[in-house]
């Protein structure tokens, strides 16, 4: 009554077999090697002051316990870095992929005349920079010193986004789509919002998931250009701290809330800074992982 299926076979040769044996175990090996860090911090981060300092915690939570997030959520700080990462984050992300769409668009198009030279002066900006001095006189002169501009600002372009960009528009987007737009009578700019980004979908994801992480693990011009407390990403709001609370405990000059953190475990609470700061992160690459993969591969060879 069922008719049946006609299935193919492929016969592995010997030394495909090997290869394909010693691959999967090297990726096993890798995912290893990357995963158990994660899942320890995680662990510990969850387990008791006790069994840190036992050192009892391999592999799973031992004496399940939240008093390091308690502690660590108990700073009001925190929640004020946690509202201004998420804040620069979304607006940094928005500026700098503005930037990088209407930088790479033209100089993905072959009529753009100059595109070439453009091109070599964007190239010319990885290989020499003015220094920390100049940007920070640059930044008083502006009036963006303790503002939210510098920090937001910071990732707003990055050639090698644009090089990727415009690869993606140039050779996954052919050119008779836009000939034949331009003759219906569309512009520039619906050319690039009504076909450019639409089929430019999985690369700019993967732009997007990296301006998200180069602005959420941003520090250093924030620990710059901002002194007010108010205005302080998450990185700089969890390093006080660390390094306060560790000072105190070695010197043994504590106050309340040191002798709470002693209790609670340093290292306890060490890990659970770590997971606060990175579940955003992951959670974004979550977010786009299915355009991963695809948008990744822009610009590698073509079977």
């Amino acid at each position: 009554m069922f008719k049946k299926k006609n299935s193919t076979k492929i016969n592995e040769s010997f030394g495909d077999r090997v290869f394909n044996i010693i691959t999967s175990i090297l990726l096993i090996l890798i995912i290893i090697i990357v995963g158990y860090p994660c899942l320890f911090v995680v662990s510990c981060s969850f387990s008791s002051a006790q069994a840190l300092q036992a050192g009892r915690v391999i592999l799973w939570p031992v004496e399940f316990s939240l008093d390091a997030y308690e502690f660590i959520l108990d700073f009001k700080q925190v929640w004020i870095g946690y509202r201004n990462s998420i804040f620069y984050t979304a607006l940094g992300t928005v500026i700098g992929m503005i930037m990088r769409i209407l930088a790479a668009y033209p100089l993905s198009r072959k009529s753009f005349q100059g595109r070439n030279i453009y091109m070599k002066l964007f190239y010319f900006t990885t290989l020499f920079g003015a220094g920390l001095i100049p940007s920070f006189i640059l930044h008083v002169k502006l009036g963006m010193y303790d503002t939210i501009w510098p920090t937001v600002l910071a990732a707003c372009i990055s050639v090698s986004d644009i090089i990727i960009l415009r690869t993606a528009f140039a050779s996954s987007i052919p050119g008779d789509l836009f000939d034949a737009a331009k003759i219906d009578g569309a512009n520039d700019f619906q050319c690039l919002l009504k076909i450019a980004l639409p089929l430019a979908k999985a690369i700019l994801s993967v732009l997007v998931l990296y301006c998200i992480v180069a602005h959420w693990n941003e520090y250093f011009t924030s620990m710059i250009y901002i002194k007010s407390v108010k205005l302080q990403p998450l990185q700089l709001i969890l390093r006080p701290i660390m390094t306060a609370a560790s000072a105190s405990i070695s010197t043994g000059d504590m106050s309340s809330g040191s002798q709470q953190l002693a209790q609670q475990g340093l290292d306890g609470v060490r890990y659970g800074l770590i997971v606060i700061s990175t579940v955003p992160a992951l959670l974004a690459y979550f977010c786009v992982q299915k355009y991963f993969k695809g948008g990744v591969m822009v610009g590698s060879v073509k079977g």
